[in-house]
């Protein structure tokens, strides 16, 4: 790439034989030599920034923080550590909380519970109880401020929404579903 480019630049001055030659074999070693920087600032660039991070950007962001995101993607892992970065002092509102809490790595709402103090945290999209819930539960109890009690809400399948989708029981059963499976069945 940068061969060609320096080749190009250098070809109106005429003091250099672009191709064969002395001149030509440095200016092709010289454009190897550049390649390969393109091609180290490039993979540098790329992981400066967490929205196109992929391994060691990521990484070393993580090390940063005081708590290690759950994530199942790539892509989950960059939401998680842009949702952790954006914790601070002023993360008590329950829109700061519930921008930061994509900082747990899967989707979860907190919305005010009837007891006052409370939140209740629940997992749209999620059936069921999340895959490793702990991990979840210790970093969204780092996001939620101190001062507030904490509940957990998990949505199952319900019979209506089984019902619509099957007209007997003979279909569901047919599945071979483990009853874990029918709670979380979407």
């Amino acid at each position: 790439m940068y061969d060609a480019f320096l080749k190009q630049l250098l070809a109106p001055l005429g003091i250099y034989r672009t191709e064969g030659g002395v001149s030509g074999g440095e200016i092709s070693a010289l454009g190897v030599a550049l390649d390969g920087a393109h091609a180290v600032l490039g993979e540098l660039e790329r992981e400066l920034y967490i929205g196109s991070a992929e391994s060691f950007g990521l990484t070393n962001y993580e090390s940063l923080l005081p708590l290690k995101p759950a994530y199942r993607t790539v892509g989950e892992r960059r939401n998680a550590l842009m949702g952790l970065i954006r914790m601070d002092g002023a993360s008590f509102t329950l829109e700061a909380v519930n921008k930061t809490l994509c900082g747990c790595g899967i989707p979860a709402e907190a919305t005010e519970a009837e007891e006052p103090m409370t939140v209740t945290v629940s997992f749209p999209g999620t059936r069921g109880i999340p895959e490793n819930i702990e991990q979840l539960k210790a970093a969204i109890e780092q996001i939620i401020p101190c001062h507030l009690g904490i509940s957990y809400f998990y949505v199952y399948t319900p019979w209506s929404y089984l019902e619509s989708c099957f007209a007997t029981w003979d279909d569901i059963e047919n599945l071979s579903l483990t009853w874990a499976q029918l709670e979380t069945y979407l």
